[in-house]
């Protein structure tokens, strides 16, 4: 007789213990009835989480110029998609397998197979997996920002899914697996300051090296194009959910409801604040006296990734320092892709990679028993309780994640990239016009539906276009005006001319009186 596909596929077999007992034959919720306050603090974590994902599409969207934004919108859906679908076909399994070895995991648990009603610490091993989902989908989303304004979609995607095969997931498993090296030596990592932002800022950073530099350029002495962020609302209102979301980033990274948790929420919360005085208060100094409403959320942005690994390890007011620090020294490599040379306008490796590697070596610095202990059973130290050594942990840990993912994601780059059908780049006039106008269907808010408005209005002559560089402004190009372009020139000519008498009369009036 065939087995039950409910026997093959939900892994509930009298023989099988391991996805925690038949739901056929027992009740698999008894052994979390005591601790189900921590399952509902972590779905509510995982939720939390979430809103961080389209945030990063807006903070995007708003950064880059008008005709490309909405091709980085399409592109959150795009990563939201893929990665779900990667975690359950194996980026899960890869990452959190319970026989993987120092490096990475098996495929026990391809397609979430035996991933049932087992542990994992105190939750059921389905929400662990969805949290750490969460995580996977931020980290593609923020190195998916490197090649913006010209890579093709597909191609993207497809790197996308292999990038969160071959560089995350090994990466989750050295920090973050019992078995993992990272995890052992011990480098403390308490929600993805390495496996998160730094692998993503490299990740990014070589993106855009290997795709090559925007074709346009404002300036004949810069190196890099250099364009002013075309929506600031956008922006603003990414930020926002990126720091609402983090909460449950780093709240939920305790895997409970305990005191620790509490604490790891009022130091995310004050880094976020004190970044923000930090950068405001390096562009006060360098713009004389203004300040900037980008600045201001790149600062909060770095502050909070600065924060991220340190958050359950360091007391609070040392979470202040760390959230200062990081926004001023990020905001000092103001000029980083015009050094290096890299167009990476989007800064993510300046944001999340430095700022990641920033926040590593503090919390080797600043980590403290006390702190992590607060959960009853975690004890970290760092140099403020005398362990010197963990900041060689640290470096260890920044020094393993930089070579490994540069290294694949450049390789992984060339591969794709020379498969026909799957070039990256899109071609120049796609470029000069906008993404959005050749990449999506109907939709777009660029320079181009602008004109063709403009144009079917009567403003615009033969010959004539708008130019939006997202620097000065929408211009029109010189060319023979329309005929309600000149109609509307004649008549305001006539207007000054009439204001003009009227000043010359009023001026001899107030003479002759005065007379």
């Amino acid at each position: 007789m065939a087995e039950l596909p409910s026997a093959v596929f939900n892994d509930t077999d009298p023989l099988w213990t391991n996805a925690g007992g038949d739901s056929r034959d027992m009740d698999v919720n008894i052994s979390y009835v005591a601790s189900g306050f921590h399952q509902v603090w972590m779905m509510s974590a995982t939720v939390f989480v979430f809103p961080i994902i389209p945030g990063l599409g807006l903070f995007y969207a708003g950064l880059c110029r008008r005709k490309s934004a909405t091709t980085l919108l399409w592109q959150t859906m795009g990563v939201l998609g893929v990665i779900s679908f990667q975690w359950f076909f194996w980026g899960y399994s890869l990452a959190y397998s319970v026989d993987a070895n120092h490096y990475i995991g098996t495929l026990k648990n391809f397609g979430l197979k035996n991933v049932v009603a087992a542990a994992s610490g105190y939750l059921p091993e389905p929400l662990f997996c969805l949290y750490q989902c969460m995580f996977a989908l931020c980290t593609v989303m923020i190195m998916i920002g490197g090649a913006f304004e010209r890579c093709r979609l597909l191609p993207s995607m497809i790197f996308a899914f292999c990038w969160c095969t071959l560089v995350y997931s090994p990466i989750v498993c050295w920090t973050w697996n019992a078995n993992g090296w990272l995890f052992l030596l011990p480098a403390l990592d308490f929600a993805g300051g390495g496996p998160v932002h730094i692998s993503s800022g490299v990740g990014a950073l070589a993106y855009a090296l290997v795709i090559g530099k925007r074709i346009e350029t404002n300036s004949p002495t810069r190196r890099v194009p250099k364009f002013v962020p075309h929506n600031p609302t956008l922006v603003f209102l990414g930020t926002w959910m990126i720091w609402f979301g983090w909460f449950g980033f780093n709240g939920g990274s305790t895997l409970n409801a305990s005191v620790r948790t509490s604490y790891v929420l009022l130091n995310t919360n004050l880094a976020a604040g004190c970044g923000v005085i930090g950068w405001s208060m390096v562009d006060y100094i360098f713009y004389r006296g203004r300040f900037s409403l980008v600045g201001a959320c790149q600062g909060c942005i770095a502050a909070l990734v600065g924060i991220t690994p340190a958050a359950g390890f360091v007391p609070v007011y040392f979470a202040a320092v760390i959230g200062f620090l990081t926004a001023v020294g990020v905001r000092l490599c103001e000029n980083l892709n015009h050094w290096i040379r890299v167009d990476e306008g989007m800064e993510v490796f300046k944001l999340h990679g430095i700022g990641g590697m920033i926040g590593a070596i503090l919390t080797g610095l600043f980590a403290a028993d006390w702190v992590s202990l607060l959960d009853g059973a975690t004890k970290a130290q760092g140099w403020v309780d005398h362990n010197y050594i963990q900041l060689g942990y640290q470096l260890a840990e920044i020094t393993a994640i930089v070579s490994y993912t540069f290294g694949i994601t450049v390789v992984l780059l060339l591969i794709i990239d020379h498969i026909p059908g799957l070039k990256f780049r899109v071609p120049e006039h796609q470029e000069l016009e906008g993404l959005d106008k050749h990449l999506l269907f109907e939709e777009g808010m660029g320079d181009y539906e602008l004109s063709e408005t403009l144009r079917e209005a009567g403003y615009l002559g033969a010959g004539q276009s708008v130019l939006g560089d997202g620097l000065g402004g929408v211009q029109i190009t010189d060319a023979a005006p329309s005929s309600s372009s000149q109609e509307q020139d004649e008549e305001v000519k006539d207007a000054k001319v009439s204001n003009e008498t009227a000043a010359a009369a009023t001026a001899a009036d107030k003479v002759e009186s005065s007379a």
